[in-house]
């Protein structure tokens, strides 16, 4: 990679102070994180280099993304005196091969149906994504449900990270999906390309975006969540691919 010299022009993103360079950003600090690439795994690198190519606008993006799904979470919870978590495994539940707006549209109309009807009103509601994943989340609105409950109805690896990251601290977890492993993996794969992510392969890709975000930390004195350093990866990833 060919470093462009800095601009003069400093900003400042939720309290950390960066300079922006003429495509995406990188820290003031960027002389010491270049010098120590070299200590970091070609995996753990291709994470940096697509962190590096953000934008402003996309690490601000990355950075709200699981605050603001949080905040969506808390207030349906409120709306319907539901606790949070439960919630959260909804809108996780009905996640898979939907898009984010009705994600959370299908999440709230499911939770409307339950609370003034009843499963079998729930049940008719249309969603989109799979009918196995309508079925899960109303499971997940049965009363008596605990929080280890929730997990093993949801009884997935990307479900459960979505989960996580939905309800934030103290979990710390990262959602391995197909573009994660693209951005992990340095190259831009279709989703027929990705292989089978098994429980290895995903808590070796997940130890490194976790590493990465320690690493920049450090090196860059910034207060990044694993969650966040992998939701501005993905929306660098979309945005440069078209994805």
């Amino acid at each position: 990679m060919i470093l462009k010299e800095p601009s003069p022009v400093l900003g400042v993103n939720g309290g950390r102070s960066f300079t922006s360079f003429n495509e995406g950003f990188f820290p003031r600090c960027c002389s010491l994180i270049f010098m120590r690439f070299s200590e970091l795994s070609p995996q753990q690198g291709n994470i940096v280099a697509k962190f590096s190519l953000a934008t402003t606008q996309e690490v601000v993006a990355g950075c709200d993304w699981y605050t603001d799904a949080h905040k969506i979470a808390g207030r349906i919870a409120s709306m319907y005196g539901l606790h949070h978590a439960v919630v959260a495994a909804v809108i996780a539940a009905l996640s898979p091969n939907n898009k984010w707006e009705r994600n959370c549209q299908d999440a709230e109309n499911i939770i409307a149906a339950y609370y003034h009807g009843t499963e079998d009103d729930a049940l008719l509601v249309k969603v989109c994504t799979y009918k196995a994943n309508k079925i899960k989340a109303i499971k997940c609105l049965a009363k008596g449900i605990g929080y280890d409950d929730l997990k093993t109805i949801l009884n997935g690896p990307k479900v459960i990270e979505f989960f996580h990251c939905i309800l934030g601290q103290p979990h710390r977890d990262v959602c391995i999906d197909g573009h994660a492993y693209s951005i992990w993996f340095g190259e831009r794969l279709t989703l027929k390309k990705v292989p089978n992510i098994g429980k290895r392969l995903r808590e070796r890709i997940k130890e490194d975006y976790i590493t990465v975000t320690d690493w920049i930390n450090e090196e860059l004195n910034t207060s990044y969540e694993p969650s966040e350093i992998q939701a501005i990866t993905w929306v660098c990833h979309r945005r440069i691919y078209g994805v």
